[in-house]
């Protein structure tokens, strides 16, 4: 497995401008990821000359673009706005082609006020497919992530698999964000994983617990899994030292299980 870092993690710099995103870049070296995840919202621009600076910078840092991602929602009831949000993922799985990056995450969404989950499910499943077929295209893997909504427990996300049933599309374990069990979670989810994020902590039903990434990392492992952790902070403390923390914590941890 690899240590990747999400532009998330530096959200409020790089929302701000006080950090660009070459500057992200810089503190992905300065922690020696070996890659890191793009999140689209700070892209400044989609056009082919922007990405191809994007894409040379990292490549002159030395860090592979593990992926992008998106934060879609496949689950509104307005059809035109779903259509809104399948445009869009299709215009960043182009974009990552561009890039390089093999991956890109998206959301499926929450279920809508007056619906059925059964319902919200159906819509997000066509979205999902249409998306995973202009990725297959193109050789960009879709990769769902848990994140709330129809996708809270790992059982939901099991469906959506099911349902989708395309050979480019897979899941992006976070593994702070199932809520009830997550280590069963995380058994269930494993086997398709095709990418993941690392918080510090799972939000239980008693606060925040710490992620016991030994265990989990285990598990992934055990199911196959060889690919990127990719840090995406979202602790208190400052992004600027408790990154790189994370990030030698998490090598130490996959030193121990090589």
């Amino acid at each position: 497995m690899r240590i990747g870092c999400c532009a998330y993690s530096y959200r409020d710099a790089l929302t701000s401008g006080s950090m660009t995103l070459e500057g992200f870049l810089d503190a992905a070296v300065a922690m020696d990821a070996d890659g890191v995840e793009l999140t689209t919202y700070y892209l400044k621009q989609s056009d082919r000359e922007y990405l191809n600076h994007i894409k040379r910078e990292c490549f002159r840092r030395g860090l592979h673009i593990a992926a992008t991602a998106v934060g879609s929602n496949f689950c509104q009831a307005d059809p035109a706005k779903r259509r809104e949000h399948v445009n869009m993922t299709k215009q960043w799985i182009d974009g990552s082609v561009l890039l390089g990056a093999p991956c890109i995450r998206v959301f499926a969404g929450p279920v809508p006020p007056g619906h059925t989950e059964d319902t919200a499910v159906a819509w997000a499943v066509e979205c999902l497919q249409e998306c995973a077929e202009h990725g297959a295209a193109r050789g960009v893997v879709v990769a769902l992530e848990n994140h709330g909504g129809i996708t809270a427990r790992a059982e939901q996300v099991l469906r959506l698999v099911q349902l989708v049933d395309r050979t480019w599309f897979g899941i992006n374990l976070d593994f702070g964000n199932f809520r009830e069990d997550p280590y069963r979670e995380f058994e269930i989810v494993a086997p398709y994983m095709v990418s993941a994020h690392a918080k510090t902590h799972w939000r239980g039903p008693s606060g925040e617990e710490p992620v016991d990434y030994l265990r989990a990392l285990q598990i992934v492992r055990t199911a196959g899994y060889r690919g990127y952790i990719s840090i995406e902070y979202e602790g208190r403390s400052d992004p600027a030292t408790a990154v790189p923390s994370f990030a030698e914590e998490l090598r130490g941890i996959m030193r121990r299980l090589a």
